[in-house]
């Protein structure tokens, strides 16, 4: 992954080649995926640099290889068989690959005359992922339908129909994700179920280039242990340009991180341009081209970009422009970023903006697509005693509810129709925050709606155990370990990726102690994964270039500690070592 702070390294950089345009091109580049000759011949040529040390490790010999998996056998057609020093040690990855089966041989180098082999075509769901990892190794032909497998080449293999999915689609299991990678008789064959396995291998591929110049001989079985993975960028506080984010996409890809939350409003600021309310949008702010752009991008490294507009509560940006829909307590106080639940027109303008968004973080059909819906920190649930604070809110309750109707059913029925506004949108997985969940309300939250779990610290705080022991599942959002809060303010601390690595586990969901339940109940089908999040409290507190550099390492350690449920076998120092490489 790249480091901001340092120099380019002169090694099998992550360089887009320079080739000949002759098609449409995908996200990464303004003009389109630029398609790559099938003649060896006429491919861009490596920098001349890259070109002089790959020749160095793999040169050229007539020695013949036992056919390696996926070959075609040989022919005269199939070319030299490439020499080179032989790659040794396990794969050196970030996150480590799962199991590694070494064998004898020489392994595998990206060398001269080296093409990747796609036997499933041109128009399969894995040619963005067989011409992304051709730019990665700096511009080698890629070959599509079933072609001899000739030494030194890379072949992709559906092991299936695709899984089912659509192209780039959201991994519906960690099924999905798994892949095979053998190096065989200087040959390497990648195999997996979906283009979304397909991708991790691509991965996996790049960083041991980059970290050891190739794969040593023998064969990874590589899966992920949690199903979501990623990061959650506050841009409503702090705006980020287009770019920055690009840049994380790619790094969260490149770390096999599935999931890009994007917090787009807040008090501070409505970061995406809007149609249906334009008045409220921020003068700095994401054009819905641009949002087009990170999205198409981020599926391409088949990475989720979740949604979320936060309410009832962190609505200031909103309400600034309709303050006739701010919440006011007892004493005619206005609640900053509260809006007024009982109102009829503050679910009208929440839900035109739910459906105005849902098709622009639009999923492929059939698969899985996120909303979150917030819930956290309504101020009107957040004093010892709501009724008396906030007595309109209360008749209100009674009135729909019954006697017995209290804030907290009026706050659940409200997150409740909000969920079924997007999932009449198209969405189907749907998250909020854990203190938007009362235990005590009569009225229940939808069951099928999963919790962000952030605090333990809150008033109205729940133990996970709880959420655990009613059935609910988990993503892991923890304060303590996974929060980056620009300015640390409220007795936040910058976290750091040693400590992660070495401490937290995506049990451990508040505090620094897994939490109390069977371990049954803390597995991948319950705690679903985890995110680290950019929090912008104090926003002019760091730089954008300083939030890529703080959060590089955090980043890495949570990949690992998602990926592979075990002890890491390898030393902090050896693990930060090897970031500063891939």
């Amino acid at each position: 992954m790249l480091n901001p702070s340092r120099p380019r390294r002169p090694e099998w950089p992550n360089l887009a080649p320079r080739v000949r345009r002759t098609r449409t091109q995908g996200p990464d580049a303004p003009t389109g995926t630029a398609r790559i000759s099938r003649s060896p011949g006429s491919r861009a040529a490596l920098p001349a640099a890259l070109l002089a040390a790959a020749l160095a490790l793999a040169g050229c010999s007539n020695a013949a290889d036992a056919d390696p998996p996926g070959s075609t056998g040989s022919s005269p057609s199939a070319g030299p068989t490439p020499t080179w020093q032989a790659v040794t040690g396990k794969p050196r990855t970030i996150p480590a690959v799962r199991d590694f089966k070494p064998a004898d041989g020489r392994g595998w180098r990206p060398s001269k005359g080296a093409r990747i082999v796609v036997p499933a075509g041109e128009k399969s769901t894995v040619a963005d992922e067989a011409r992304l990892l051709a730019q990665d190794l700096g511009g080698i032909p890629v070959v599509w339908g079933e072609q001899t497998v000739r030494p030194g080449d890379i072949e992709l293999k559906l092991t299936g129909k695709g899984g089912g999915l659509p192209d780039n689609a959201p991994a519906r299991s960690t099924a999905d994700e798994a892949y095979t990678l053998t190096a065989r008789g200087t040959r390497l064959t990648l195999s997996a179920p979906t283009d979304a396995g397909i991708f991790q291998g691509t991965r996996t591929v790049k960083q041991a280039v980059h970290a050891a110049g190739g794969l040593p001989e023998g064969t990874i079985d590589d899966r992920p242990d949690r199903l979501q993975r990623g990061m959650l960028l506050d841009n409503a506080r702090k705006p980020f340009d287009a770019q920055w984010i690009e840049a994380r996409i790619r790094e969260l890809g490149d770390l096999k991180l599935n999931q890009l939350q994007l917090h787009f409003s807040d008090d501070q600021g409505f970061r995406i341009e809007s149609d249906s309310h334009p008045e409220i949008v921020s003068k700095d702010h994401l054009t819905k081209a641009q949002v087009r752009h990170l999205v198409k991008l981020a599926q391409s490294r088949h990475v989720t970009v979740i949604p979320e507009i936060d309410s009832p509560g962190h609505l200031g940006a909103v309400l600034d422009k309709h303050p006739d829909l701010q919440l006011r307590n007892a004493q005619g106080t206005v609640l900053r970023g509260a809006i007024d639940i009982s109102k009829p027109a503050s679910a009208k303008i929440v839900d035109d903006l739910l459906r105005e968004y849902a098709p622009l973080f639009g999923s492929p059909k059939g698969a899985p697509a996120y909303w979150h819906l917030g819930g956290d920190e309504y101020q009107a649930l957040m004093v010892s005693d709501p009724a008396a604070s906030y007595p309109g809110l209360a008749q209100a309750a009674r009135k729909k509810y019954g006697p017995q109707g209290t804030i907290e059913d009026l706050a659940t029925g409200w997150l409740n129709d909000r969920q079924k506004t997007v999932e009449k949108a198209g969405k189907n997985r749907i998250e909020a925050w854990n203190d938007g969940f009362f235990p005590d309300a009569k009225v229940k939250a939808d069951k099928n709606r999963t919790v962000g779990y952030w605090t333990g610290k809150e008033i109205g705080k729940r133990d996970p155990a709880e959420f655990l022991r009613e059935g609910r599942n988990l993503v892991n959002l923890n304060d303590e370990y996974l929060y980056y809060v620009l300015g640390e303010p409220n007795e936040f601390v910058y976290p750091t990726g040693e400590r992660i690595y070495r401490s937290w586990t995506p049990a451990v969901l508040r505090h620094t102690s897994p939490v109390d339940v069977p371990k049954s109940m803390t597995g991948p089908d319950r705690i679903q994964g985890a995110r680290f999040a950019i929090w912008c409290d104090l926003a002019g507190s760091q730089t954008p270039e300083q939030i890529a550099r703080g959060i590089r390492m955090p980043l890495a350690a949570l990949s690992q500690k998602v990926w592979d449920p075990r002890t890491p076998a390898m030393s902090w120092a050896d693990f930060r070592a090897l970031a500063d490489k891939v």
